[in-house]
């Protein structure tokens, strides 16, 4: 049985960090694309970062880009999202997803990443407050 879980998140002030981890079981999960998604209260799913298989090229909503780093290792089958310079608009329920389809986390897939992911993790939340 696939299982995604996430942990990590929690209260942050307002320019603080986190690290986010995605541990996966019955999957290799270098074998698989990464995709990271956040949803916040009353709003809609979005894309924050993926992770390729195919040669680990890595892709990131413009709202987190030099702000947010994936990364995975492959030896405790983890994936990783360290957040930094939280803002209080980056509060959410934060998931990670596998996809088999490297296509979904490249430059020509990543608009439709959220369509290649084939299996979720229940999610964790981050509140940037102060």
């Amino acid at each position: 049985q696939v299982q995604l879980v996430e942990s990590g998140g929690g209260l942050v002030q307002p320019g603080g960090s986190l690290r986010l981890s995605c541990a996966a079981s019955g999957l290799t999960l270098d074998y698989y694309a990464i995709g990271w998604f956040r949803q916040a209260p009353g709003k809609g799913r979005e894309r924050v970062s993926c992770i390729s298989s195919s040669d680990g090229s890595t892709y990131y909503a413009d709202s987190v880009k030099g702000r947010f780093t994936i990364s995975r290792d492959n030896t405790k089958n983890t994936v990783y999202l360290q957040m930094n310079s939280l803002k209080p608009e980056d509060t959410a329920v934060y998931s990670c997803a596998a996809g088999r389809r490297s296509y979904y986390c490249s430059n020509y897939g990543w608009p439709s990443l959220y369509y290649g992911m084939d299996y979720w993790g229940k999610g964790t939340l981050v509140t940037v407050s102060s």
